[in-house]
């Protein structure tokens, strides 16, 4: 009996950690609308390739909104129903940036596509001539080209002369094609040059965080277990029903607004319930509120002030230094300007916390080895390290959270990053 429930109770914490990682399972709650970007984008590709017209759309949206994830899903579905009149070719700004790479990349596709010999020393012309010759062909044989540009805005960059020539091939009355930018920016569409912009359908779908009722429905939808004969009917009922006190807690409604406020993208979400479901006691077999509570506090660690709290009163006079450095715009700042600042301190406060030379500068060398400062040059070992040029790695308000954190921090130092 006890290894049936330790079954059930692990099959549970799998089940929903695969939901997780499964995108048709997480945004079908957020599709299900015919109003809902996935539904648009479905329409709008279909058309195109059931009417064998030309288009051009642009996904837009922050990273982390769903963009790549709710087309992978219309492109699943299209290649169901259209499994023959359908042919896809992804690029990406950030490996295609460049026309003479982009256009390799087509004819490289395109031929593993349609089982051509693909050419390596083809030139740039001869690429570009096989990709407008290759759109003809699939348009008289009722195939539609789909081209995915991932971060488009880089492509929209430069002299684009390959957003150019394929809206200018898709004007052909015998060519049939899509083009999906895909961008953070949502201003992509007025990088454009006037020629490309004339030539491009001005589509847009802005794709935006989903609101609080969205991701409460969101969370009820990964966190209920069915109950159906997959889970013994009771476990089931009693697990969805502390699902459901859990997610009309205040205390842990707090907690979601606070993760909201700082990042309120589905990517972030999915990772923040991850790590909460993680965390699920296997012994009860059920996930409890402080499961969430410490999942907040794991995603939000910051260990820039771990480090801080870790460090020695010496070495905090170091970073203050340094910060008060930088205040004065000090263009150059090394050990020697370091202990420089430090003796004015010392000078105008008559403070006990006053350490010899070589004693700061195993603390200064500390600090490196802790990556709360480094150097700002590549000499290496060609130069002592007293000479080179250093900078901090951390921003002033994490120097002062650091500060007000630290137990025993001289009043000195609070007083002197106010």
């Amino acid at each position: 009996m006890g290894t049936l429930e330790e079954n059930h109770k692990t099959k549970a914490l799998n089940l929903l950690r695969t939901r997780i990682c499964d995108p048709k399972f997480i945004f079908k709650p957020l599709y299900d609308s015919p109003d809902s970007n996935f539904s648009k984008l479905k329409f709008m590709i279909s058309s195109s390739v059931t009417e064998a017209c030309n288009n051009s759309i642009l996904l837009l949206g922050p990273r982390g909104s769903g963009k790549t994830e709710v087309l992978d899903l219309v492109i699943q579905d299209l290649f169901l129903e259209y499994p023959d009149s359908i042919s896809m070719i992804r690029l990406n700004g950030l490996l295609h940036f460049d026309d003479i790479s982009a256009f390799k990349e087509i004819a490289r596709q395109l031929c593993m596509e349609h089982e051509l010999l693909f050419s390596k020393t083809a030139s740039f012309d001869d690429n570009s001539q096989f990709m407008v010759a290759m759109l003809k062909e699939c348009g008289l044989a009722h195939k539609t080209v789909i081209f995915i540009l991932d971060e488009f805005d880089l492509f929209a960059q430069g002299k684009q002369r390959l957003l150019y020539t394929l809206l200018d091939a898709m004007q052909s009355i015998t060519s049939q094609a899509v083009v999906l930018g895909i961008s953070c920016r949502l201003d992509a569409d007025q990088l454009l040059e006037k020629r490309v912009r004339s030539r491009f359908s001005h589509r847009k779908l802005i794709f935006l965080p989903p609101s609080v009722e969205d991701t409460q429905r969101l969370l009820a939808h990964v966190l209920t277990l069915p109950t159906d004969s997959s889970f013994p009917h009771e476990y089931a009922v009693e697990f969805n029903s502390k699902v459901q006190k859990i997610l009309e807690d205040k205390r842990l409604k707090e907690t979601f607004n606070k993760h909201l406020s700082f990042d309120s993208s589905v990517k972030h979400l999915l990772r923040f319930l991850f790590c909460a479901i993680s965390h699920m006691d296997l012994q009860t077999g059920f996930l409890s509120r402080e499961n969430f509570e410490t999942a907040f506090s794991n995603i939000h660690r910051q260990p820039k002030l771990e480090c801080i709290r870790n460090c020695s009163i010496l070495e905090l006079y170091i970073l203050v230094c340094m910060k008060r450095l930088e205040l004065k715009e000090q263009s150059l700042c090394n050990f020697h300007s370091v202990m420089k600042e430090y003796k004015s301190i010392h000078d105008s406060f008559h403070n006990s916390d006053y350490y010899a030379r070589n004693v700061c500068l195993r603390a200064f060398e500390h600090l490196i080895d802790r990556e709360l400062i480094c150097f700002t040059d590549n000499r290496g070992h060609s130069l002592s390290v007293e000479y080179r040029p250093v900078k901090l790695l951390i921003s002033p308000t994490e120097l002062h959270q650091g500060l007000r954190a630290y137990q025993s921090c001289p009043p000195i130092l609070l007083k002197l990053m106010d």
